[in-house]
């Protein structure tokens, strides 16, 4: 037999069995992510996220709306062009490359299970993946819950590498840093405990910057702890919790709303920049954004929310990464605020229900790597 013979017989072998195995459908999965970084903006609008802003919440009337600084920045003509100016990288990355859920006008809805409508309950069902009746209030009690954070920190490859900054000193409890292990600081001072000149350098300039409202800094602070430490720590899961959104609505400040939104896009873009230029992260990483809970869709209403305002039950959220398919707005869709648990795990090929059984399951179709699971409708 000559070489040249034996070199064919093996590549139309080679071909049959590649032939085959296309036929069988079992050409190997997409990679799923081998790290996720999670930012939440607390208490921002569906109606802002998908319109844009609103015109009549811009001032009293035509000559004060016309006239404000927010109507210059961010009004335009169409509800595409409102949204892309007002969160310019959500709109160009995010909803090009991954999945948006929660638009009421592509027949899609993502609310909150827990009856409530307001941060802790809204935090814990997000990040446990169930409402739980016990947790009923702002109230600083460590969370019953096992949140999905904590559940990867037990794991092997996630331990230690799991961190949380937010713009709310209820933080630490919704985490149970006592029970988890987790290093949560509750934003006084950003970073808990600094260990580079920069970190300090953070922490001193929060000192420097006004106390506005009570157990809640201002994001920016936030912002620059957390992408120091995704430069310096290397962490698998990161989740930030900005809070500006909320406060300033609650303030009934509709210009500093729509720039703290503004303002939580530029963050967004700059961590998933900086991520994408480090070589553990490029490519390897994936990006989900959410909100605890709505807030009133009326003049009247919009700066409130809880059970009296039945409009705040209406949330959205986002997903972006190496396996996510680039769906865009999600059409058609139910899905809750539940789901964000089991959707951090599945980014990263995790069963977040296999530890937590009554945990929700993940958001559907974010994940070819995985089989979607439907969505609990309540």
């Amino acid at each position: 037999m000559s070489y040249s013979f034996a070199m064919r017989k093996l590549i139309l072998f080679s071909i049959a069995v590649l032939a085959l195995v296309v036929a069988a459908g079992a050409a190997p999965p997409p990679p799923v992510a081998a790290n996720v970084i999670v930012i939440t903006m607390d208490g921002m609008r569906w109606q802002e996220l998908f319109g844009g802003a609103e015109r009549t919440l811009l001032g009293k009337d035509e000559r004060d709306i016309t006239g404000s600084s927010a109507y210059g920045r961010f009004w335009k003509n169409t509800q595409e062009a409102r949204r892309a100016v007002l969160m310019p990288f959500l709109w160009s990355v995010v909803a090009t490359q991954g999945q948006v859920f929660g638009d009421p006008a592509r027949g899609s809805r993502s609310h909150l299970t827990n009856g409530l409508w307001f941060s802790y309950p809204g935090y814990s069902e997000m990040l446990a993946g169930v409402a739980d009746p016990r947790v009923d209030s702002n109230d600083k009690i460590p969370n019953p819950n096992v949140t999905v954070l904590e559940w990867l920190n037990g794991l092997p490859g996630y331990h230690g590498r799991v961190a949380t900054f937010g713009a709310w000193d209820v933080l630490p409890y919704i985490v149970n840093t006592k029970r988890s292990g987790l290093p949560a600081g509750d934003g006084y001072p950003p970073v808990p405990e600094p260990q580079t000149d920069r970190e300090r350098a953070i922490n001193d300039l929060s000192d420097d910057l006004p106390p506005i409202w009570e157990g809640a800094p201002l994001d920016a602070p936030i912002m620059h702890a957390a992408i120091e430490c995704l430069r310096t720590r290397r962490p698998r899961v990161l989740w930030v919790m900005l809070g500006e959104t909320d406060e300033w609505a609650h303030d009934g400040r509709y210009d500093l709303y729509l720039d703290s939104a503004f303002r939580a896009d530029r963050f967004i873009k700059r961590v998933w920049e900086m991520a994408q230029s480090m070589p553990e992260y490029a490519g390897t990483t994936a990006l989900v954004l959410a909100t605890d809970h709505g807030r009133g869709a009326t003049n009247a209403d919009w700066t409130d929310h809880g059970r009296k305002v039945p409009a705040a039950e209406q949330t959205w959220s986002a997903v972006m990464g190496p396996a996510t398919p680039a769906l865009g707005v999600r059409e058609s869709v139910t899905v809750t605020t539940a789901q964000v648990a089991a959707t951090v795990a599945a980014l990263l090929g995790e069963d977040f229900r296999a530890g937590v059984p009554s945990a929700a399951p993940p958001l559907p179709g974010i994940t070819a790597a995985l089989p979607s699971a439907a969505p609990r409708q309540r």
